[in-house]
């Protein structure tokens, strides 16, 4: 009968919600004893399968055994958690521009829309103080390298600027607050590294961007990206293959950057400062032409 079949289909759902149970105690029991090395292996393993959320539990257990970490394992929880981030700061904003349509035609909707956008923007911080908890906690004390210096600091101001671009208010300034304080210290342990360092030229990129989207501050922004883009030309030639495209794609995206940023400027500045954004946009054009390689990545 129908009744005998959905009891029947219950005890079967029973029985496979026990072994799944029982299969995922044991799994947990044995992330629970994995070595440095196991937790990396499963790390790389859980970004093949996308599972950035699994991947930040195993590179959170290599941090808290409370050794400093190598580049390899600086790469590993920078990738795990912007991709956990990543698609959160993807659903806000797409969220946020339906916000405006449906607030623009009077939409029923629009209260529940807020609160599922709200709930979103719980999800970025929860991200955003789980990272900084280990920054401060474990890996910022642990530096012993201005490279790694660089790279935390950097990371603690990314993680206060996703924060930032999608709150208001109090909670807006105070993040931009704390994303500034950190990208200012990075900034000054950066000047040590070589112009062309990728990660110097990196941070110069993030916080040119922090300084144009949430400072709103368009001229510091072109001063900031101008300057690490200035500073690296000539010394790139020197560079071997491996570190000249990595410093040369990030060059491509300050040069992007800058051609968007200075032709927004050039509406509103005088003559004379029109001259210096046609200069600057000659000059990129010109070391371009003579860099194929760069003329031709795509990020």
């Amino acid at each position: 009968t129908a009744t005998t079949e959905i009891y029947t289909q219950a005890f079967v759902g029973s029985v496979r919600c026990v072994q799944e149970t029982g299969i995922n105690a044991e799994y947990m029991g044995i992330i629970n004893q994995m070595s440095r090395e196991d937790n990396v292996y499963f790390a790389k393993l859980a970004e093949q399968a996308e599972r950035y959320d699994d991947m930040v539990k195993h590179m959170k257990d290599i941090v808290a055994a409370n050794a400093e970490l190598s580049n390899e394992d600086r790469n590993l929880l920078s990738v795990a958690y912007k991709n956990w981030i990543g698609s959160r700061r993807t659903a806000w904003r797409a969220i946020a521009a339906i916000e405006q349509k449906e607030e623009a035609k009077g939409s029923k909707y629009l209260e529940l829309l807020r609160k599922y956008k709200s709930k979103i923007e719980d999800e970025v911080e929860k991200i955003s103080n789980d990272i900084n908890d280990l920054l401060d906690k474990y890996l910022i004390p642990k530096a012993t390298t201005p490279e790694s210096e660089v790279f935390y600091m950097k990371m603690k101001g990314d993680y206060g600027r996703y924060y930032a671009e999608c709150v208001t208010g109090d909670k807006n300034q105070a993040a931009g607050k704390k994303a500034n304080e950190a990208y200012k210290k990075a900034t000054e342990k950066a000047a040590t590294l070589p112009a062309t360092n990728s990660l110097r030229l990196g941070l110069a990129l993030n916080y040119s961007v922090f300084f144009y989207e949430i400072m709103n501050s368009p001229k510091e922004a072109c001063k900031m990206a101008k300057a690490a883009f200035d500073g690296a030309i000539g010394d790139l030639e020197g560079l071997d293959d491996e570190q000249y495209k990595e410093s040369a794609s990030i060059m491509q995206l300050l040069r992007d950057n800058l051609t968007l940023w200075t032709a927004d400027e050039a509406e509103e500045e005088a003559p004379k400062d029109k001259e210096d954004v046609k200069d600057l946009q000659a000059r990129i054009n010109q070391f371009l032409q003579t860099n194929q390689y760069l003329s031709l990545i795509h990020i």
